[in-house]
């Protein structure tokens, strides 16, 4: 059996993606940190959050009206060229970068809670082929809302809930000590 997956195209994906400049920026570097910088993402991360967003897996009422009409060439095409552009570095404190250095590379063997690194690797650029975002160089305030969302199980859209299940366990504290470190790795 052989299985064609699509690819999509970066200039057609340019040109689809005006609407979604207001948002996310020109080349996905959203000015505004309500909403992700997509730039740089897997496109295999771009396009199953497109999905989910028109499925209704993932719950977005900005989103849901986006993706309504987009097929799944526009995906791929919108996919292929956010992931061709280059994100906005963050920057962090030396103290906050080493308490979330600790806690992003080791979790807390007490709490049962596993190091980020293990989906998200050393540098937060995730596994794409798994579909486990690029978090590196995201908005702190961004990355913050989606782990209480995944905590609050407010957001359920990962792999067997694993993400839920590790945010569960986080304190406000630990959210916020990640976000901001996870907002700087590069």
């Amino acid at each position: 059996m052989n299985i064609a997956q699509a690819q999509g195209d970066i200039d057609a994906g340019k040109t689809k993606s005006a609407v979604c400049a207001a948002c996310h920026g020109p080349d996905g570097n959203s000015p505004s940190d309500l909403y992700p910088k997509i730039a740089g993402q897997h496109s295999s991360y771009l396009v199953k959050q497109l999905q989910e967003f028109k499925s209704g897996e993932r719950e977005n009422a900005i989103m849901l009206g986006m993706v309504t009409a987009l097929s799944e060439q526009d995906m791929e095409d919108l996919a292929a060229y956010f992931a061709s552009q280059t994100s906005t570095p963050e920057t962090v404190s030396e103290e906050v970068a080493k308490a979330g250095k600790n806690f992003y590379m080791g979790g807390d063997k007490e709490r049962a809670i596993p190091g980020c690194t293990a989906c998200h690797g050393p540098r937060g650029n995730g596994l794409e082929l798994a579909k486990f975002p690029k978090i590196s160089g995201q908005h702190p305030a961004y990355i913050k809302a989606q782990l209480i969302g995944f905590r609050d199980n407010l957001r359920h859209n990962s792999p067997n809930n694993m993400m839920s299940d590790i945010s569960g366990k986080l304190t406000d504290e630990d959210i916020d000590l990640l976000s901001k470190y996870i907002s700087a790795l590069h």
